[in-house]
C-alpha cells in the first residue's frame, strides 16, 4: 500500500509540471496531434523556406562581424577572413561614427576604435577595403543614424574602383525604429529619420537595385532582453512601418520590397528559435500581400542570422563555443540566408584571431559536416515544431494587433510601449537565472573555481590621435569652397522633399567628412531626446 501511495505521489507531481519556453509558450511533454503539412519551399507564405532547394544549391553566406581600431588594422582582419573561407564581410563601426561623430570631435573621446571601426571620410574608407574589390564581395554594414553617408562612402569607393555600382550587393542595417525601442545610437527625431530611409529606398532601386537598403533588425531588440515572440512582433511590427512610409511616398512595393532583408538573433532553445524563424516567413508573407504587394519577390522574408551576444558568458567561456555550434544549428535549420557566429571570447573583449577562426569553422563544420543542409526544412512535419510555430505565429500577431491598435511601430515607441515590455521581459529573465528556474552552465550551476588565461583584444586610446591627424590632413589638402558648397546644398535639400542621397554622395567625394554632413542635418532637424 505504501508503495503504492509513493508511486501514486510521484505520478501527480510529474503531471503537474510545466515546462516554458523562454516567450513564455507552454512546451508539451509530448506532440501526437498530426499537421497538415501542404507547404511547399519557394512559394508563399514561405514558412520552409524562400527557394525550392535551400541549400542544396548554394550555402548560406558565411559573415564574420569584423572592424575596430583604424581601418589599417581591420583590414588586415578582413584580408584574414577572406584567407580562412569567409564569403560576406560584415562591418562593425565605433560609437563616434554610429552616431555622427568625427573622431576628432570632443564627444567622440576615449570610444574611438573601441567597438568598431572609426570611419571618417571617404578615405578611410579607400583604406578599409584596400586590396578587395566591392565588385567581388558582399558587404554587410550595421550602421543605422549614419547609414546614409556609409552606403555614400561605399558607392562612391565603388566608382573609384571602377566598379558598375548596378551591379555592387550588399546590406546596410539602416533601422531607425529599434534603435529608438532597444539599442540608441540615434540622432535626428523618428519623421526625419524615416526620411532618409525613404530616400535610400528610393535612390538604391534606381540606382543600386542589387543592394538590400535596409536590414530590419530583431537582434538588438533581443540583446536588449526581448524574448522570441517580442523580437518576432516588435521587428515586423517595425517592418510594416517601412514599408507604409515607402507607400505613403508613392514608392511600388513590388520594387522596394524585393530589397528588404531582416536580421535576427539565434539563442539557445532550438526548437523555439527554428519556430520563429518559420513564423516570420509566414507572418512578413501575409503582411505584404496585405499591403499589396503581389511580386512573390517582394514576399519573401530573407534574413541574415548572428548567434546571441548575451547569451555568451565571462564564466567558463570556451563553453560558449557550444552555444555557438547549437544556436548557429537553429539559424540553419530555419532557414538562414547568411549568419554570422561569435567568438568564444566576446563577452570578455573583442574577437581574437583564434576565435574569430573557431567561430567560422563553426559555420563549416555545421555547412559540410553536419547533414543540415543537404534537404529543405529538415525540422518540417515534426508535431512539436509545426505546433510550436503555429503558436509562436499566433503569440506574435497579438501583439502586433496591440501595435496597430497603438496607431503603429512610430507611436508604440513614442508611447514607451516596446521599451517597457522589453524591461520587463529582461527583468524576468534575469530573475529566473537568480532563483536557478533558468539554467546557465558554469554561471548558476556546475560552476567551477577558474583562472582567466583568455587572450583578449585591447584597443588603447592613441587611436584617437591616429585618426585625428588623418583628419587634419585631410581638411588641410581638399577643396574647402567646395566642400562647403556641399554642406551648404545638403543643409539646403533637408528642407526639401528631394532626395538627399545624390547631394551626400557629391559631399563624400568632394572629402566631406561624415561628422560633417551629420552636423548640417543636427542643424536642420535637431537631435531626438528620447
Amino acid at each position: 500500500m505504501q508503495t503504492q501511495a509513493k508511486e501514486s505521489a510521484t505520478q501527480t507531481k510529474v503531471e503537474k509540471k510545466t515546462i516554458k519556453a523562454d516567450s513564455g509558450i507552454e512546451i508539451k511533454e509530448l506532440y501526437c496531434q498530426p499537421v497538415k503539412m501542404d507547404e511547399m519551399p519557394g512559394i508563399f507564405p514561405f514558412t520552409r523556406g524562400v527557394h525550392p532547394s535551400m541549400y542544396r544549391d548554394k550555402l548560406w553566406t558565411m559573415r564574420q562581424y569584423a572592424g575596430f581600431s583604424t581601418a589599417e588594422e581591420s583590414n588586415k582582419r578582413y584580408h584574414f577572413l577572406l584567407d580562412q573561407g569567409v564569403s560576406g564581410l560584415s562591418v562593425a563601426f565605433d560609437l563616434p561614427t554610429q552616431i555622427g561623430y568625427d573622431s576628432d570631435h570632443a564627444m567622440s573621446e576615449g570610444e574611438v576604435g573601441k567597438v568598431g571601426v572609426a570611419i571618417d571620410s571617404l578615405e578611410d574608407m579607400e583604406i578599409l577595403f584596400r586590396g578587395i574589390k566591392l565588385s567581388d564581395i558582399s558587404t554587410s554594414m550595421t550602421i543605422n543614424a549614419t547609414g546614409f553617408i556609409l552606403l555614400a562612402f561605399y558607392i562612391a569607393l565603388a566608382r573609384k574602383q571602377g566598379a558598375d555600382v548596378k551591379e555592387i550587393s550588399g546590406t546596410i542595417q539602416n533601422d531607425i525604429l529599434k534603435e529608438y525601442a532597444a539599442r540608441g545610437t540615434y540622432i535626428y527625431p523618428p519623421g526625419p529619420s524615416m526620411r532618409l530611409i525613404t530616400d535610400i529606398f528610393e535612390y538604391c532601386s534606381k540606382e543600386v537595385p542589387k543592394w538590400n537598403t535596409i536590414s530590419i533588425s530583431g537582434y538588438h531588440i533581443r540583446e536588449a532582453g526581448s524574448n522570441a515572440v517580442q523580437e518576432l512582433a516588435f521587428t515586423l511590427a517595425n517592418g510594416k512601418a517601412y514599408l507604409e512610409a515607402a507607400i505613403k511616398k508613392g514608392l511600388d512595393i513590388n520594387v522596394f520590397a524585393r530589397r528588404l532583408s531582416f536580421f535576427f538573433n539565434a539563442h539557445n532553445n532550438i526548437f523555439e528559435e527554428v519556430a520563429k524563424f518559420r513564423a516570420a516567413r509566414r507572418m512578413w508573407a501575409n503582411i505584404t500581400k496585405t499591403l499589396g504587394a503581389t511580386d512573390p519577390r517582394a514576399q519573401m522574408l530573407r534574413f541574415h542570422t548572428q548567434t546571441g551576444g548575451s547569451t555568451l558568458t565571462a564564466l567558463q567561456p570556451k563553453n560558449n563555443i557550444v552555444r555557438v555550434a547549437l544556436q548557429g544549428l537553429s539559424a540553419v535549420l530555419g532557414g538562414t540566408q547568411s549568419l554570422h557566429t561569435n567568438g568564444y571570447d566576446e563577452a570578455l573583449s573583442l574577437p581574437t584571431e583564434e576565435a574569430a577562426s573557431i567561430a567560422l569553422r563553426t559555420q563549416q563544420i555545421l555547412a559540410y559536416e553536419s547533414g543540415a543542409a543537404e534537404t529543405v526544412d529538415p525540422l518540417a512535419g515534426s508535431y512539436f515544431v509545426e505546433a510550436l510555430t503555429n503558436e509562436v505565429e499566433a503569440a506574435g500577431w497579438q501583439l502586433i494587433e496591440k501595435i496597430d491598435n497603438m496607431g503603429g511601430a512610430v507611436k508604440a515607441i513614442e508611447n514607451h510601449f516596446m521599451q517597457d515590455e522589453i524591461a520587463r521581459s529582461a527583468y524576468a529573465y534575469n530573475k529566473a537565472i537568480e532563483n536557478k528556474t533558468k539554467i546557465i552552465v558554469g554561471v548558476n550551476k556546475f560552476t567551477a573555481d577558474e583562472k582567466h588565461d583568455t587572450p583578449l583584444l585591447k584597443i588603447d586610446d592613441s587611436i584617437r590621435i591616429v585618426q585625428s591627424e588623418k583628419l587634419k590632413k585631410l581638411r588641410a589638402t581638399r577643396n574647402s569652397e567646395k566642400a562647403a558648397w556641399c554642406l551648404a546644398t545638403i543643409k539646403e535639400k533637408a528642407g526639401t522633399d528631394e532626395n538627399l542621397m545624390p547631394f551626400v554622395i557629391d559631399a563624400v567625394e568632394n572629402q566631406c567628412t561624415l561628422g560633417e554632413i551629420s552636423d548640417v542635418l543636427r542643424e536642420v532637424w535637431g537631435e531626438f531626446v528620447g
